[in-house]
């Protein structure tokens, strides 16, 4: 018998009857015979943490005023990397604007929801769950899509990867959760440690086991069977292309070097932290912007050098953006409406798909929303990913025309 009939054969079906490591082949039996299909399709979410200043980073360079209400802080005319007549983007982004000029990038301004709240946490929950302002949800709209992708079928937590060590909410589904994995060897050395194969000898699961104990040993399995699926697979390919030396450019690697490796995941998530610039703004957000134009120009190529970019799309966004005047400390506080990227992925050619922020307009000193960010995900479902939007984010929202 070889290893595969064994594993088949061994299957059993419900943790409270079984000993870990049988659970554990059982699970890895169901992964090998069930793959689920795909239609080839990536999305890679990259989360700028901490609010990051639309208005610096897609300039109204043209706006008097803009330039009003930020006599220090403001991106010079004549520095602007300029899309059309009335935006462009912060000088640190050249290599994001050689994408622009390729045809591989599409700006959405004004980007928000109804009713905003300006605290880092709750915003960024609301991000991540796709709620409404007043609702508190406990699974992320990635998680929902992945109960929805393994619904009946094989469970896979690596269909959706947090490159990271610890696992947002955005990944947190209500039967399955993502998986999240900082160094694949790592992980698959922790999986094996003492701690989990000493549970064999602790564990002796029964009928009558409680239902949250036989739950942490089915997320056990499914992450023990992950770590090695993962592993096994990134062995495959080892990038040789050039990746800035940043957070944002290491991760952005690991997540090339599995896609390159067809590891049979479908969205990818990944952020970095320090946009929420209150003091000395200008300096911190031309880094970090810098290192963000870098880090994704290098990852777009090293897919473009294996014609894999029609088959990946990232997504950028940020919690919310900044107010339009600068405080006294040469920065921005908490605002509202924001700005989202979509790179790649055989999009239509180089475009701002819509209208440039009315400063005329304001709520309260802040941007008004046009485009409700749960139209963005909707469209990326079911237009991109071919998932049912509907069922994942509760209710129906209008797609744009991005895919």
């Amino acid at each position: 018998m070889n290893r595969r009939n064994f594993l088949k054969q061994s299957a059993f079906t419900t943790a409270g009857t079984m000993l870990i490591p049988h659970f554990l082949k059982a699970y890895e039996a169901q992964m090998l015979g069930q793959r689920l299909a795909s239609n080839g399709k990536i999305l890679v979410v990259v989360q700028l943490s901490g609010g990051n200043d639309g208005l610096n980073t897609v300039v109204p360079y043209r706006n008097d005023i803009y330039y009003r209400e930020r006599p220090t802080i403001a991106i010079r005319p004549e520095k602007v990397l300029t899309l059309n007549d009335e935006i462009g983007l912060h000088p640190s982004m050249t290599p994001l604007k050689a994408l622009y000029d390729e045809g591989l990038v599409t700006v959405i301004n004004n980007v928000g929801y109804p009713n905003p709240d300006r605290s880092h946490f709750r915003s960024m929950d609301i991000w991540q769950t796709a709620s409404d302002s007043d609702k508190y949800l406990r699974t992320g709209w990635v998680g929902r899509y992945l109960d929805a992708a393994c619904a009946g079928k094989a469970q896979q937590p690596f269909r959706t990867i947090e490159v990271d060590d610890t696992l947002s909410l955005a990944l947190k589904g209500a039967e399955l959760n993502g998986l999240a994995v900082l160094d694949p060897k790592k992980l698959y050395n922790q999986t094996r440690s003492g701690l989990v194969t000493g549970l064999d000898k602790e564990h002796k699961a029964t009928s009558q086991e409680p239902e949250s104990v036989a739950y942490l040993y089915k997320t056990l399995a499914e992450t023990v069977s992950s770590a090695e699926y993962v592993y096994d697979k990134a062995k495959v390919h080892t990038t040789t292309a050039s990746y800035p030396a940043s957070e944002l450019g290491n991760r952005l690697k690991i997540v090339s070097q599995l896609i390159q490796s067809d590891v049979a995941t479908s969205v990818y998530y990944v952020s970095i932290s320090g946009f929420d610039t209150h003091i000395n703004q200008p300096g911190q957000q031309e880094r970090l912007l810098g290192q963000y134009a870098e880090a994704v120009a290098a990852f777009i190529n090293d897919l473009k050098s294996t014609g894999r970019q029609n088959d990946v799309l990232l997504m950028t966004f940020s919690e919310f953006g900044r107010r339009v005047r600068q405080n006294a400390s040469n920065g921005t506080d908490h605002g509202t409406a924001n700005n989202v990227f979509l790179i790649g992925g055989g999009l239509p050619s180089k475009r701002v798909l819509n209208e440039a922020p009315n400063l005329t307009r304001l709520d309260e000193g802040d941007l008004r929303y046009s485009v409700d960010f749960r139209q963005i995900y909707a469209t990326l479902l079911q237009d991109y990913l071919g998932a049912d939007d509907v069922a994942i984010l509760g209710r129906k929202f209008d797609g744009i025309k991005i895919v």
